[in-house]
């Protein structure tokens, strides 16, 4: 009996209130933004290709330097470009 008259006592309190549970707030605006952060590259193939990371060097078969993109839409990790 006690902890029921304890219990209306505290909520009868102003500011003791129950919050509900924070959430984070959804900018639609916001996640358009980060989907879209990338560039088009025309890939060696002739084909433009999207990319999300960034172009780098790597060795080609024949022993010289090839620069490719990184992270492209497709589920590729590298995409040869064309200079």
């Amino acid at each position: 009996m006690k902890v029921l008259a304890m219990l209306l006592f505290t909520l009868s309190l102003p500011g003791t209130r129950l919050a509900p549970p924070l959430r984070p707030s959804v900018d639609p605006q916001a996640s358009r933004q980060s989907a879209n952060h990338g560039q088009w590259y025309l890939a060696d193939t002739g084909h433009a290709v999207f990319c999300y990371g960034p172009v780098k060097l790597v060795k080609d078969s024949t022993g010289g330097l090839q620069r490719v993109a990184t992270f492209c839409r497709g589920n590729k990790a590298m995409v040869p470009l064309k200079d």
